[in-house]
């Protein structure tokens, strides 16, 4: 079968280890000794291999997740990349992103990860202040930042994210225009900007914590665009932005629906329904025990198998696809739904049109720059009764 004829299909691959937890943090992931980690990646190599033939998918993207992933030896990324490209047919242009956290890269660890046909490295900054990295329970400093991002351009990765986040405890509107210059400055090919939400369960959820107030929060926001426009980067999504030619073409998948297999502890996955469209969403299972002893048997670790009704698929569709800053096109929703998107949202793109919160533009929906800000109130509507 030729590649053209393939469909696309991406790849999560999670790595549920850190050094220690963010204060901020609540994903699966936390602290374990090299025995377990070892364990998991042998548990997680035979998912892999046990994992459904897919020759009519093509690999257009891998995202290694985590946790750390860069905390693992770098030859078990290794076999875990030689093991995906034994089990799966990869475009030949595909995207593949490693996660990695400043403190935990040597040039030997990256020059693997590019032999291994890793092309794309994300690093977790957060911020360019030691103090407010400390404050948010980062292992590093910006000293090893900068030392991470020398290397890896020095192993010869030319497409690298960095990670920032605003709105967090005693920020100045003043201190987060410092670090997107400092950072931009670097010229990394994306940025992903992010404001500090606190979740429930995390150690800041039990902080008395000096937030910025919806104001400045908002305020930040609109400098982020403003000032990486200056330095040459285009806001894509929300929380993203990225020079010509670099948009993260996992992430976008995600946004626009397009299948995914999760491997590995509580990885999500959304796939196709008997030949059908994207319309069945599950997990793997989160408890580590259950993972290590049935990884080699997919179907035992599944959870929560949910097949989206034509209804949730349409919500998921406008839900997910109005983050991008082009918006849905109504070209695609017909093709997907083979129903004109007026004929069901026509009254809630009308009135949110006539308020200015939303507009056209030739084939897309998209949120206009007010509307970005109170995007998920205009979401709700988009719920069908």
């Amino acid at each position: 079968m030729r590649n053209k004829e393939r469909i696309p299909l991406e790849l999560y691959v999670h790595i549920p280890f850190c050094v220690r937890k963010c204060e901020y943090c609540d994903f699966l992931s936390g602290p374990a000794g090299k025995e377990t980690q070892k364990s998991y990646v042998q548990a997680l190599l035979k998912e892999i291999q046990g994992s459904e033939d897919a020759l009519d998918r093509e690999i257009v993207s891998v995202f290694i997740g985590g946790g750390t992933p860069s905390l693992l030896d770098a030859s078990d990324i290794s076999e875990i990349m030689k093991m995906l490209k034994e089990k799966f047919v990869f475009s030949d242009h595909a995207e593949v992103t490693i996660e990695a956290n400043p403190g935990t890269l040597t040039l030997q660890k990256l020059e693997t990860y590019r032999e291994s046909g890793i092309n794309r490295l994300s690093l977790g900054l957060q911020s360019v202040n030691n103090d407010e990295l400390r404050m948010l329970g980062r292992i590093h400093d910006f000293e090893e930042f900068l030392e991470s991002y020398t290397l890896a351009r020095k192993a010869g990765f030319d497409n690298i994210n960095v990670d920032l986040m605003f709105a967090i405890p005693g920020q100045s509107r003043k201190g987060w225009e410092h670090n997107l210059r400092t950072v931009a400055e670097l010229q990394p090919e994306h940025i992903s900007a992010y404001s500090l939400i606190i979740e429930e369960g995390t150690p800041f959820a039990e902080k008395e914590l000096d937030l910025p107030d919806e104001d400045t929060e908002y305020e930040m926001y609109e400098d982020t665009s403003r000032i990486l426009q200056e330095y040459g980067y285009a806001q894509y999504e929300i929380s993203n932005y990225a020079r010509d030619g670099y948009i993260c073409a996992h992430n976008s998948g995600y946004w626009k629906r397009t299948e995914y297999l999760g491997l590995g502890l509580g990885a999500a996955s959304l796939m196709p329904w008997k030949g059908g469209r994207a319309g069945l969403r599950f997990h793997n299972t989160e408890n580590m025990q259950e993972y290590l002893q049935w990884s080699g048997c997919p179907e035992k670790i599944r959870k929560n198998e949910i097949l989206l009704s034509v209804k949730e698929q349409e919500e998921e569709f406008m839900f997910l696809g109005l983050r991008m800053t082009a918006g849905v096109s109504e070209t695609e929703f017909y093709k997907n739904f083979k129903v004109p998107i007026e004929e069901v949202y026509g009254e809630v793109l009308e009135k949110y049109r006539s308020m200015g919160l939303m507009e056209k533009n030739k084939d897309f929906w998209r949120f206009t720059r007010q509307g970005i800000h109170v995007s998920n109130q205009i979401l709700a509507d988009f719920l069908q009764d």
